[in-house]
């Protein structure tokens, strides 16, 4: 298990995991969401290969149409 820091708040995941894997988890499109890790914006096309570690700041950012 690792905590991370999620939009502000803490939140705990229960195994390694990649950025792919954890929008997976928390039902959430990959190509409606910008993400920051630790401070630097994530490539989307690089999500499945970058690995969510103890600690990590990650701040989501999902994209919503309307009119």
């Amino acid at each position: 298990m690792a905590k991370i820091q999620l939009n502000g708040g803490e939140y705990t995941i229960k195994s390694e995991k990649n950025l792919e894997d954890f929008l997976k988890e928390l039902e959430i499109t990959p190509n409606k969401v910008a993400i920051e890790l630790n401070g630097e914006i994530a490539q989307r096309k690089m999500f499945k290969n970058i690995k969510i570690k103890e600690g990590d700041k990650i701040e989501l950012v999902q994209f919503i149409g309307g009119g």
